[in-house]
């Protein structure tokens, strides 16, 4: 990866220059920006071991004019090493040319100290070879260094169908664990069930089943209902058990059949949790080091000694656990599995359950990463038509079969995870270069035709012809793919992916339209369809993270035509 081979020039740039030696004399000289334990502690190895004070960063600068990547390390330590950014910068540039002249067209330093790199366009041209020896591998990373790593996401209560806000955190959690996979840690996706027999929930369910209320009624429960074969004597917990287990079974179903996403590990509260005493032994652990104690006939947890603004219940006066014991249980069984980074994604309504689940991780004496990731609201534009099939709740079933699996993931994918969505429905079923799935779709569509039509199993990587700028363009595009895996492994933007897509898709666009790739010449023939695999390989492989089809052929041949003139 570009990126980390010039962060690992910049480092042993300035440790020839003795940067290092006269920021240790700086009298606990410091960075305005220190990384935080948690970011640090995902940091490669070799990006941590400059004095684990300073981060070089290396960024992709906004204009094409400003060079491939730019950095401003000298910037940053110029104080503590009393020598100006310019004149730190000088020294870095000499000896970074020194270390890899082959790397670079050029570099450039630009007031007050900022180091642009352009990237030569040989190297560049030597990647494509590589890019087509990794093949589906290509973009995956060591950074997690198989890490276990537990993804729970979903999790919906098993009182009806998943509706499309449940869509958010299924698309999400299913991209978030290939995209760790890919960086190299070893994911568990996990899905928790709400059922215990206790529970306030199940129990209204089962005085729902049993007749004796209308709590979650709806037309899809009263089938439900008449299809169990009820026991006589049934306690309400024990109809609202069964009958929520009627439930996940279609919502299994749903997932692995319709969304094409297929958990490791299905946790029941009420079997894994209850039936085998984990509740129980996690009260008696909490009591035993003294992290609980009695008041107003309610046992109450210690939290607020573990950063949360209050202590909270976890026996009721009736003897009866609340939910937050079940999920200090779950949790730590979730530790006493072995994983060293926990992450659960949630919805909108637990946002002030977050910080009760940290405070409860730091009594468990947890010394692994917790990541807790709130999901924000989900509507729908032109849903009304959906709306009326079911009631006012739209049930994600519904909205796959309206626009399809691929665009449904594509626009779930399409904005920050904490922040609101709208879905735009006509958007989504449009067959027009308007529709992103669509048009990145396409642009694999017409790598697959174009290879198609020159039989290209032969071509051959004669890459020192691909000089035009549109093929150098394309080439570094291609290898944003591994940075972009990187990023989301580390903060978990999963939108980045769409937009690569489509950025790629229309780099490729306009290298088709600058570049004739079949022509006369049949070497530049050979070395640009030689190029034309390797986007086909990064653009297949983004999609997979992404979970949406990459077609060999486009739906629509008016369509298809349309596309072509327009692009």
């Amino acid at each position: 990866m570009i990126r980390d081979e010039l962060i690992q020039l910049v480092e042993r740039a300035a440790r020839q220059a003795r940067l290092p030696a006269r920021l240790d004399s700086a009298r606990q000289a410091r960075l305005p920006a220190r990384l935080d334990s948690a970011r640090q502690a995902r940091l490669p190895a070799r990006q941590a071991s400059f004095g684990a004070r300073e981060e070089i960063r290396i960024d992709r600068p906004a204009e094409e004019s400003h060079g491939d990547y730019s950095t401003n390390f000298a910037l940053q330590i110029a104080k503590a090493v009393k020598i100006s950014p310019q004149q730190i910068a000088a020294h870095l540039q000499s000896h970074i040319l020194s270390l890899r002249p082959d790397l670079f067209e050029k570099i450039e330093i630009v007031e007050p100290g900022f180091i642009n790199f352009f990237i030569s366009a040989k190297y560049l041209q030597n990647q494509v070879a590589t890019i087509l020896e990794k093949k589906e591998k290509f973009g995956h990373l060591n950074l997690g260094r198989s890490k276990k790593t537990n993804v729970e996401f979903i999790s919906a209560n098993p009182t009806g169908p998943l509706h499309v806000g449940n869509g958010r955190s299924a698309f999400s959690g299913d991209v978030l664990a290939n995209v760790l996979a890919a960086a190299g840690y070893k994911v568990v996706r996990e899905y928790f069930i709400n059922d215990a027999k206790n529970s306030k929930q199940i129990i209204e369910l089962g005085k729902t089943a049993l007749g004796k209320g209308e709590v979650y009624l709806s037309e899809y429960l009263k089938l439900k209902i008449q299809s169990v074969r009820w026991r006589t004597k049934l306690t309400e917990g024990d109809a609202g058990f069964l009958l929520a287990k009627e439930v996940q079974a279609d919502t299994k179903a749903l997932l692995e059949k319709k969304l094409k996403i297929k958990f490791d590990k299905w946790i029941s509260e009420e079997k894994d949790l209850y039936q085998k005493n984990k509740v129980k032994k996690t009260l008696e652990w909490l009591k035993q080091k003294n992290l609980v104690y009695q008041k107003e006939g309610a046992w109450w947890v210690k939290s607020s000694q573990f950063g949360d603004d209050k202590d909270w219940v976890v026996i009721r006066e009736s003897g009866e656990p609340t939910y937050l014991l079940s999920d200090i249980a779950y949790h730590k069984d979730k530790i006493d599995r072995g994983f060293e980074m926990i992450i659960d994604i949630w919805g909108a309504d637990h946002q002030a359950h977050v910080q009760k689940m940290k405070a409860a991780v730091g009594m468990l004496g947890y010394q692994g990463q917790l990541d807790i990731l709130v999901l924000q609201l989900v509507t729908l534009k032109g849903g009304e038509k959906l709306s009326k099939r079911k009631g006012q709740v739209i049930m994600l079933e519904d909205l796959i079969d309206e626009i399809g699996l691929d665009a449904a993931r594509f626009f779930y994918l399409q904005k920050s995870l904490d922040t609101h969505m709208e879905i735009d429905i006509g958007l989504a079923k449009e067959q027009s270069q308007k529709n992103p799935v669509y048009y990145v779709q396409y642009a694999h569509a017409r790598i697959c035709s174009i290879l198609a039509k020159a039989n290209a199993k032969n071509a051959k990587p004669l890459h020192d012809l691909l000089n035009h700028p549109s093929e150098l363009r394309l080439i570094k595009q291609l290898l944003k793919l591994p940075e972009v895996i990187e990023d989301t492994a580390n903060d978990y933007q999963l939108q980045r992916l769409p937009y690569y897509a489509v950025e790629l898709a229309m780099v490729f666009h306009q290298f088709y339209q600058d570049c004739q790739v079949i022509s006369e010449d049949k070497k530049l023939t050979q070395a640009r369809l030689f190029l034309v695999l390797s986007a086909k390989t990064a653009l297949k492989n983004t999609l997979s993270l992404m979970g949406v089809s990459a077609p060999r052929l486009c739906p629509g041949k008016n369509v298809a035509a349309t596309l072509i003139k327009k692009t």
